[in-house]
C-alpha cells in the first residue's frame, strides 16, 4: 500500500469549485486506486488586515480547514501571505503552518512520501516538511511555476533547492522538461509526466447542433483559461476583426476582463464577443465540441489542459509556440502553431474554417492521452521513490 499526501495550493473548494482541476482529477484517480491511500493538504494564503477584506479573500472564510471532498480527505490549513511582495515569504510561511498539521495527521495517516503539486511555492515548502520528517518528496512542475517563479529574484533560488532536493521530478511536457534543465535541474531526475483527458466527456458532437443548443449562428471561437496578460485573449479579440462573421467565447475569469471588454468595444465587436466567466467542467466540455477552433496564443505554458481538451473534443487548435505546443499540434489536423500577433491568429483560424479537419483525425492527436495512463505513470513514479528511501 502507497500512502501519500498530497500537498497542492491549487486544488478546488466550494468557493472557487473550477481552481486547480487538474491537480484535482489526477489526485481522484490516484486515490480511487486500491494499492494507494491518499489524503490532501491544500493550503490556503491568507493576507493580513486589512487585504483580506478583498471579496476574493473574504469568500475563503467560510471554507472548512478539514473535510472530504468528493470521498478525499483534504486539510486546507491558512498560512499568512503578503500581496504583490510575499512572494519569497511564501514557502517558509507555509511550511512554518503545515509542520503542526502533518504532526498531527501522521498520528493515523503515516504517509510514505509528499507528492507537491506545483513548483512554488508547494516545491520549498515541501522540501523543507520532508526534511523535518524524514520523507522523500516529489514536486511537478506545471509552465508558470517554471517559466514565471523559476526565474524571479526572491523566488528562484529556492525553485533550484528545492529541485536539487528532491528525490524526483515530475514535468507536464517534455519541452517543460527541458526548460527546466536550462534552468539547472537535473535531467535524470525529471520524467514527463502527461495530462490526462476524460474522453467520454470530452469528445466530438454534432457541431451545428451544439451551437444551436448555445444560440450560436456561423463559427464559433473559444479560448479557455485564466483571463490574464499571459494568456493572450487581447490578441484574439483582435483577431476577430479580421474573421468575418465570427463569435468569440472567451471562457475564464481574472484581472483582464475590464480590458477585454473594452477592447471588443473599441473594435465594435462587442456583440460578437462573450466571456461567460468560468463554467463548470461540462459546460466547458460542450463549448469545446461545438467551437470550430479554439485558440490560446499564451506567452508561456507547460502543456495547458485546454489544449488536449479542445482536441479530444474534434476541434483543431491555434497556439503559440511554447511549452509542449509541437507534442500536441503533431499533424495538420490538430491546428497550428502561430506568431503572437492578431494577423497570424486570424490567418490559421480562416484556414480552418475555409477547409475544417476531420474531427476524428484531430481527435487521435491526443490517443496517447487517458486519466488511467496518468495515475498509472504517477503512481509508479511516487513508488519507485519510496522504495529508494
Amino acid at each position: 500500500m502507497l500512502r501519500v499526501l498530497t500537498l497542492a495550493t491549487l486544488f478546488p473548494d466550494a468557493s472557487r469549485p473550477t481552481f486547480g482541476g487538474f491537480v484535482e482529477r489526477q489526485t481522484l484517480g490516484l486515490a480511487a486506486r486500491d494499492d494507494v491511500e491518499l489524503e490532501v493538504v491544500a493550503p490556503i494564503g491568507i493576507p493580513p488586515w486589512p487585504f483580506r477584506r478583498h471579496t476574493r479573500h473574504a469568500a475563503l472564510a467560510d471554507v472548512p480547514e478539514q473535510e472530504v471532498w468528493k470521498d478525499v480527505i483534504v486539510h486546507r490549513p491558512r498560512f499568512r501571505t503578503i500581496p504583490k511582495i510575499g512572494g519569497p515569504l511564501a514557502p517558509a510561511a507555509m511550511a512554518r503552518a503545515l509542520g503542526p498539521l502533518l504532526r498531527t495527521i501522521r498520528e493515523r495517516f503515516p504517509f510514505d512520501i509528499i507528492d507537491a503539486e506545483f513548483f512554488y511555492p508547494d516545491g520549498p515548502a515541501a522540501m523543507r516538511l520532508a526534511r523535518e520528517f524524514d520523507l522523500p518528496f516529489s514536486v511537478k512542475a506545471r509552465g508558470a511555476d517554471i517559466h514565471y517563479w523559476g526565474r524571479r529574484t526572491g523566488s528562484a533560488a529556492q525553485v533550484l533547492a528545492a529541485a536539487d532536493a528532491a528525490d524526483g521530478l515530475l514535468a507536464v511536457s517534455e519541452a517543460l522538461r527541458t526548460d527546466m534543465v536550462a534552468l539547472g535541474m537535473t535531467a535524470d531526475k525529471i520524467a514527463v509526466h502527461y495530462t490526462g483527458i476524460d474522453k467520454s466527456r470530452f469528445r466530438p458532437v454534432d457541431r451545428s447542433a451544439a451551437k444551436e443548443a448555445l444560440g450560436v449562428e456561423g463559427p464559433l471561437i473559444v479560448t479557455v483559461g485564466a483571463l490574464i496578460p499571459r494568456k493572450g485573449q487581447r490578441l484574439v479579440v483582435e483577431a476577430l476583426a479580421d474573421i468575418p462573421d465570427a463569435r468569440l467565447w472567451c471562457v475564464g475569469e481574472g484581472e483582464d476582463r475590464p480590458m477585454l471588454e473594452k477592447r471588443a468595444r473599441d473594435l465594435g465587436l462587442a456583440d460578437r464577443v462573450h466571456l461567460p466567466g468560468n463554467l463548470p467542467h461540462d459546460d466547458v466540455a460542450n463549448l469545446l465540441a461545438a467551437a470550430d477552433v479554439m485558440v490560446l496564443p499564451s506567452a508561456s505554458e507547460g502543456l495547458a489542459n485546454a489544449w488536449v481538451e479542445a482536441l479530444a473534443s474534434g476541434t483543431p487548435i491555434v497556439i503559440s509556440a511554447v511549452g509542449g505546443a509541437a507534442e500536441l499540434v503533431d499533424r495538420p489536423e490538430a491546428g497550428a502553431i502561430v506568431d503572437r500577433s492578431p494577423r497570424a491568429i486570424a490567418d490559421a483560424v480562416r484556414a480552418l474554417l475555409a477547409d475544417p479537419p476531420d474531427p476524428y483525425k484531430v481527435r487521435a492527436a491526443v490517443d496517447r492521452f487517458s486519466w488511467e495512463r496518468n495515475s498509472e505513470t504517477l503512481f509508479a513514479h511516487l513508488s519507485a521513490l519510496v522504495e529508494r528511501q
